[in-house]
């Protein structure tokens, strides 16, 4: 299938994005959640293989299937490795018929004017280059806005646009994801602001297209004119430290907004569990997730239309 081929369905098809992607940092606590202490583990080595492993249960799961996800965010550990004799990418797409992405950034700076953004990404056309060569068809690079600070927005999304470009130069899709801190005492601003920078690079754009991946608005339906914008591929959400419930509630009354859940989706999952068990309760979680995105994308082709 061609990239046009792909976009199409990414832009289009039914589904969510299945955030798979947890890096080095936040690992050790997706462990935990997932019944895993760190005592269980003595070097990085041997957490990154638990890891893959508990990743790789969810993928193969008869549960984790195109009906439902149109896509998975992948760390780059776990492109690198194989499920069931192929690279991970490759299996994610011909075996399971999802599109693979790959986390690209490094981990964040420390905070200055409100907000934290990306650290430096050494060698980022190779590891586009290879991912491109494995099959990859998209990139996830994540930022956090912590304050409504004029300033420090205008920096991260000025940083996400510049990176975002080389990306789509080495023939890949971005996913631009300035975070809103969901605990932030001035979310509500934080997201105004960024919705007005975000509009004003993409009108910058050409013909060329992004998605963004965002929190879910504290006014429903703010991120309307983002999702109508004709260089937007998808406007995904982040579950954010919200529960389950309480993202999938709050993303239904989004129209044409999408998934894209990590925590929220490997919510009450553990190693322990049975696979009847396992699978049951994942599928459960794939499909309230799904649900959810499909009630707020209802009227996604209108406000397409009206782009």
């Amino acid at each position: 299938m061609s990239y046009a081929d792909r976009l199409a369905r990414f832009e289009t098809g039914a589904g969510f994005i299945a955030a798979l992607d947890q890096s080095g940092g936040s690992t050790p606590g997706a462990l935990a959640r997932y019944g895993i202490p760190e005592s269980a583990y003595g070097t990085d080595e041997e957490m990154f293989d638990l890891i893959h492993a508990a990743r790789t249960r969810v993928i193969t799961s008869p549960a984790f299937t195109r009906e439902h996800i149109l896509a998975t965010i992948l760390f780059q550990g776990t492109v690198d490795r194989q499920i069931a004799g192929r690279g991970v990418a490759d299996y994610v797409w011909r075996v399971k018929g999802i599109l693979p992405i790959l986390k690209i950034d490094k981990g964040l700076e420390e905070e200055s004017d409100g907000v934290r953004l990306m650290k430096p990404i050494p060698g980022l056309e190779d590891t586009l280059a290879a991912a491109l060569d494995k099959g990859v068809f998209g990139t996830k690079e994540r930022s956090v806005i912590r304050e409504a600070n004029p300033v420090g927005i205008a920096r991260v999304v000025d940083q996400q646009f510049a990176l975002a470009e080389r990306v789509v130069a080495a023939g890949l899709m971005p996913i631009v994801e300035p975070e809103n801190d969901i605990n932030a005492p001035d979310k509500a601003a934080t997201e105004d602001l960024l919705r007005e920078q975000l509009l004003t690079h993409l009108d910058d754009l050409g013909d060329r297209k992004v998605a963004l991946k965002l929190t879910i608005p504290t006014v429903d339906g703010l991120w309307g004119d983002l999702i109508a914008h004709p260089n937007v591929a998808r406007v995904v959400a982040l579950s954010g430290g919200y529960t389950r419930a309480e993202a999938n509630e709050r993303l239904a009354r989004n129209p044409g907004l999408i998934a894209s859940f990590s925590r929220a989706l490997l919510e009450g999952l553990t190693v322990d569990q049975a696979d009847a068990d396992f699978d049951r309760m994942l599928g459960e979680s794939i499909v309230s997730i799904y649900a959810a995105s499909m009630a707020g994308s209802s009227g996604m082709s209108g406000l397409r239309g009206a782009a």
